[in-house]
């Protein structure tokens, strides 16, 4: 039984050429693409990437709609701020009547 012999440098130098020259045949050796594929590919790339902003933009909104009927749903009736007369009516009113409450 033979033993087991480490390559020199040289060998193995060669060895990967071959390995390079094989696969640049391989590449070679494969036909080109059809430009009609290539098309139809972009074509459908481009028809996801639509689908896809449009649901994004649709789920944006759905989210957008969801927290303007919150907003809408705890908002409590908001009381004008009165006008300075009638602040000065009702201070009247209540010295009025504390005026007739003592007599």
């Amino acid at each position: 039984m033979a033993s087991y012999k480490d390559p020199t440098f040289q060998e193995r130098t060669a060895l990967a050429q071959q390995a390079r020259d094989k696969a640049l045949k391989t590449l070679a050796a494969k036909p080109a693409v059809d430009p009609a594929v290539i098309a139809q590919r972009k074509a459908a790339a481009e028809a996801r990437e639509a689908a896809a902003a449009e649901k994004s933009a649709a789920r944006k909104a759905a989210i957008a709609q969801a927290k303007a009927d919150k907003l809408a749903a705890a908002q409590v009736p908001v009381k004008a701020r009165p006008t300075e007369a009638e602040l000065k009516a009702a201070r009247d009113e209540r010295y009025a009547a504390r005026k007739k409450r003592k007599g």
